[in-house]
């Protein structure tokens, strides 16, 4: 699904405006259009001799107004369809930052890497950010509690909802501000709320983006403006997005297109929010969850989206077409991948018990899914314990290992699916005439 460039650099484009003769009384105005890149022929146009003093100043300010407003034109377009929040360009020299760039696709519950390059490099991911923002906020707050905006979460530079000083809100209401139009004030606000400053919120962030097994990750405020201890990758950001995705609170706010913060006082009156992430419109099954942008960090995009029972969450970081790099990713994780059942309840193993009445049966104790190519052969080795009658029903009875082409990608414990008696005497009797 390409986007369609409508930026207009007139710059690129080779035209110049030249004025080659500025005697009044034998005035020679030329107009002079260079050779363009794709090597159209410059034209030109010329008037030589100009017949009077006052009709060459008049054609002097004409090709001064025409000049302006070409200048005027470029800044316009470039700034509505590359800075302006439209849709942006793909692969026409888009805003890219100097540093290194990344890219993961990833399968929700299993976290399993479906492709990747430079998935572990520390780089900055901008609003991006506010995926930990909203999960920790989420975690340690009631959503329909109502607060008061306090004034250092006010003016915030950046992009923002406008937020005015003892107004009052929802914390659910800075949550959508927050992921929807990624007000930095709705994260700064949030931050204050829950943990009384920005500074001692970054520390519930970077607690809980180690819990959650993010090694290369460090917070040091909740919006994602610049800060050269502010970073993560392209690995640690989707494992944190997985995270947040189980959580249905987050799922309902990231998938939303639009809300409404109804007038909360103050002159403000209502505000009606619009989602910036275009995924939810542009690809198939997306609901959710991420842009950001700062020059240091270029474009930055997380994006979820489901089909069947397979949900996959990509992240691009500094990538000048974001979108499209995105929905690659999605096609071909979808494309190539399918969620297969390796492990469940019915799938039984049985094995002798010492001394027992007989065997036992165990099994894993939850179904498990993971995602699997056409190709790949599954392998499993069942590792029993060595029981002695009597045994109970869910005692840890063994251990199972699932590989992929001699990779092990899972191992649970299996547990015992019924008791299992010690032989009565006449048993015993009978085994020795067996």
């Amino acid at each position: 699904m390409p986007l369609k460039s409508r930026k207009a650099n007139f710059n690129d484009a080779g035209v110049a405006l030249r004025r080659e003769t500025t005697n009044l009384s034998d005035a020679e105005i030329t107009l002079k259009n260079k050779k363009a890149d794709s090597g159209d022929t410059g034209v030109a146009l010329s008037r030589e001799k100009a017949e009077s003093k006052p009709k060459s100043i008049f054609m002097l300010k004409r090709l001064r107004a025409a000049a302006c407003f070409l200048t005027f034109l470029s800044a316009l377009f470039g700034a509505f369809f590359v800075g302006g929040g439209a849709f942006y360009p793909p692969r026409c020299g888009g805003v890219r930052a100097s540093g290194g760039s990344a890219y993961i696709a990833i399968e929700r519950d299993s976290a399993r890497v479906l492709y990747g390059s430079n998935i572990d490099a520390r780089l900055p991911m901008a609003s991006t950010t506010k995926i930990m923002t909203a999960l920790v906020a989420i975690e340690k707050n009631d959503i329909k509690k109502r607060v008061k905006i306090p004034k250092a979460a006010v003016g915030i530079e950046g992009s923002s909802i406008y937020l005015r000083e003892n107004e009052e809100m929802t914390v659910e209401d800075l949550l959508y501000g927050l992921m929807l139009t990624s007000g930095n004030d709705s994260a700064a606000a949030l931050a204050i709320v829950t943990a009384g400053s920005v500074e001692d919120f970054a520390a519930m962030m970077n607690k809980r983006a180690k819990e959650i097994g993010a090694k290369n990750t460090n917070f040091t405020n909740p919006h994602g403006l610049h800060d050269a201890r502010h970073y993560t990758s392209a690995y640690d950001l989707a494992l944190i997005t997985a995270h947040a995705l189980k959580n249905p609170v987050f799922q309902t706010i990231v998938s939303a297109e639009k809300y409404t913060i109804s007038d909360a006082g103050g002159g403000a009156g209502a505000r009606y929010l619009s989602n910036k992430n275009k995924m939810l419109k542009m690809y198939c099954g997306a609901d959710g969850v991420k842009t950001g942008f700062t020059k240091n960090s270029g474009r930055c995009l997380v994006a979820s989206a489901k089909r069947g029972d397979m949900r996959v969450i990509t992240v691009v970081l500094n990538h000048a077409d974001m979108w499209n790099d995105s929905m690659s990713l999605l096609d071909r994780s979808f494309d190539n991948y399918k969620i297969v059942k390796i492990a469940g309840a019915e799938q039984t193993v049985d094995a002798p018990v010492a001394g027992g009445a007989r065997g036992f049966a165990a099994a894993a104790p939850e179904d498990k899914y993971y995602p699997v190519k056409a190709d790949e052969r599954l392998s499993y080795e069942i590792l029993p314990e060595k029981l002695k009658a009597p045994v109970k029903k869910g005692a840890v009875a063994g251990k199972i290992k699932i590989s992929i082409d001699n990779h092990l990608i899972f191992e649970e414990k299996l547990y015992t699916i019924d008791s299992v008696k010690e032989k009565s005497a006449l048993d015993r009797l009978k085994d020795l005439f067996d």
